[in-house]
């Protein structure tokens, strides 16, 4: 069977007629082709397919999810019920949640996940749709249910995805980034952009801090979250305004430093996955894709959609994010 990889329509259609329980991403017009069945998906044309980095708006990649499609429940989740996602799956769930970039429901997740009920008591992956980066602005990213054949621009949609007791979704983050040796930056309010905020306890503008030291922004804020490193990724500076745009939220009584600069992300990313490391699902991010000049080149064992923003659990940047089947003792 295809899995992981960039194929046709027609095989596509093929997988989907047959009766698995699938992931899809590829461009609006390649999604609307397909035919409903047990399926969800998310527009974006940059995949980690197995020819490497590629770009591609006629073919769609698809994940074939080890599980009984009969048992797995997709659904469509707006702002009001979207903080129940977690707990709607049965025990020994995996959930997969494709959001559409820039819209409400983005919003609403990415800045109240972590309060969400039972939010790291079960495992919860997925991704941020998007667009060709030349179309940001011009084109909406969209979602689809593939139950219903409905298609979103501003809702979200999840698989439930149940396991048998003996098998465990484990879920793993490779993020290249670590803190560097800079000043402390703390922020007074949640949201995707900000003005003021305090630098080693003094009141400053960002935009201001960044542009006078000439600082790369296509280095991220980190912050050390009990040991993992969370990114939240520079969208612009604006020197007018002294706003800065974030891809995620920034968070009040957190400490970011500006991150360390990387090598070669393709090597780097093959050197932090575990040679044994056998990906039921993956996604990394647009940005490492860009930055990283990932086109044409591969990123371990992982392959899977590049888009506008990764979850594991939380709403994540810069990071690649994976999902493998441990056995249970």
């Amino acid at each position: 069977m295809l899995n992981n990889v960039l194929c046709t329509i027609e095989q596509a259609t093929d997988l989907i007629n047959q009766g698995n329980a699938l992931l899809f991403a590829g461009s609006y017009q390649s999604l609307q082709l397909l035919p409903q069945g047990t399926w969800i998906g998310g527009t974006i044309p940059y995949f980690i397919s197995q020819d490497g980095g590629t770009y591609s708006d006629d073919r769609v990649f698809v994940t074939s999810l080890p599980a009984n499609q009969d048992l797995c429940t997709a659904k469509a989740y707006d702002c009001k019920n979207i903080s129940n996602i977690v707990t709607d799956g049965p025990q020994n769930t995996l959930t997969v949640l494709i959001v559409p970039g820039f819209s409400e429901v983005h919003r609403v997740y990415a800045e109240g996940a972590p309060s969400f009920p039972d939010m790291y008591m079960r495992p919860i992956v997925g991704w941020i749709s998007g667009v060709a980066v030349e179309k940001i602005g011009k084109d909406k990213p969209h979602v689809f249910l593939g139950t219903t054949g409905e298609c979103f621009s501003d809702v979200a949609v999840a698989m439930h995805v149940p396991f048998e007791d003996h098998k465990l979704p484990k879920i793993d983050i490779i993020n290249l980034f670590k803190q560097g040796e800079g000043p402390k930056i703390t922020f007074s309010s949640t949201g995707f952009e900000a003005s003021n905020c305090s630098i080693n306890g003094h009141e400053t503008n960002l935009a201001n801090y960044i542009l006078d030291n000439d600082l790369d922004i296509r280095l991220p804020l980190v912050t050390d979250l009990g040991g993992a490193m969370i990114n939240t990724s520079i969208a612009s500076t604006d020197a007018e305004s002294g706003v800065v745009k974030f891809y995620a939220p920034v968070f009040p009584g957190i400490e970011y430093r500006f991150a360390d600069s990387v090598g070669d992300y393709a090597t780097t990313f093959k050197d932090y996955m575990p040679s044994e490391a056998k990906p039921i699902f993956s996604c990394n991010c647009i940005l490492n894709y860009l930055y990283g000049n990932l086109e044409g080149k591969q990123t371990g064992q992982a392959r899977g959609p590049v888009t506008f923003g990764e979850i594991a659990y939380q709403l994540l940047n810069q990071t690649m994010v994976y999902v493998e089947l441990d056995q249970a003792a």
